[in-house]
């Protein structure tokens, strides 16, 4: 198998990548969304929560947050909303952050926060709960984490920062917070002009099995927002509950590294 740096090429985030023979029909546009196609709804699984069925056929998933004016010309924190697409640039999810307006201008990134995340019949399939944590490395005790449920009020799995002093690490448990995979990620997670990249590896971090990819999206816009773009890859075989919570790890990440006002 090609690698790059140890890395499986086919395992790569792709920025825009788009296949050219789609394995299923393109589905149909979303009103009122310029136009975006659907990915068209698969069979559920026997085993599989409700809406994690697009999941199963699914090895990227590209998470592109939208630009708010308010933020970018008045710096005013609002609400993040993303849209989140497959590899052919069929939207998958649609997911809305929901906070009070207190938490936002007041605890900025480290703020407490529930994600909601809705399938392209807008029923929530997946919630992420964040509860306020510290953001400091000095303080080991108490390190960020986020619940994934699905369906809302099913728990099936967690990430968990681990203390480091200089690397961001990260575990993914399942629902019996049996630990699973982790999440290694640079020692400088700012760059300029290019990706950042947090690997997904084996508990003994001997072997990567994916990657989450903040993807370097201009100078103008990393400049003034902090609207960001993340590539997400994992094995095609993969436990779908799994691919949720790697799923949900990227907008901890996205939050503790990547959400601070320009």
């Amino acid at each position: 198998m090609a690698t790059n740096n140890g890395y499986p090429v086919d395992l790569q985030p792709q920025k825009n990548a788009i296949h050219s023979t789609p394995p299923y029909s393109q589905g149909q546009a979303i009103p009122g969304h310029g136009q975006v196609p659907m990915m068209p709804v698969p069979q559920r699984p026997e085993g599989c929560p409700p809406g994690l069925e697009y999941l199963t056929q699914i090895d990227q998933l590209l998470v592109k947050q939208k630009v708010e004016l308010a933020e970018a010309i008045l710096g005013w924190e609002t609400n993040n909303k993303y849209m989140v697409k497959n590899s052919m640039g069929q939207q998958v999810f649609y997911a809305a952050e929901e906070t009070d307006c207190c938490n936002r201008q007041f605890c900025g990134p480290l703020r407490s926060f529930v994600i909601h995340i809705q399938d392209n019949l807008g029923q929530e399939v997946i919630t992420l709960t964040r509860p306020l944590k510290c953001g400091s490395c000095c303080c080991p005790c108490c390190l960020q984490e986020l619940e994934i449920q699905s369906p809302p009020g099913n728990p099936i799995g967690y990430v968990i920062q681990n203390w480091h002093p200089f690397i961001p690490k990260f575990t993914i448990q399942n629902e019996k917070r049996e630990a699973v995979l982790k999440i290694v990620g640079p020692f400088c997670a700012c760059k300029c002009c290019s990706d950042v990249n947090f690997d997904v590896v084996s508990m003994d971090e001997s072997t990567k099995v994916g990657r989450i990819s903040k993807q370097w999206s201009g100078m103008m816009r990393e400049a003034f927002t902090d609207a960001d773009n993340f590539g997400i890859s994992f094995p095609m075989d993969l436990d779908v509950k799994i691919k949720a919570v790697l799923f949900g790890a990227c907008f901890l990440i996205d939050f503790m590294f990547f959400e601070h006002s320009k």
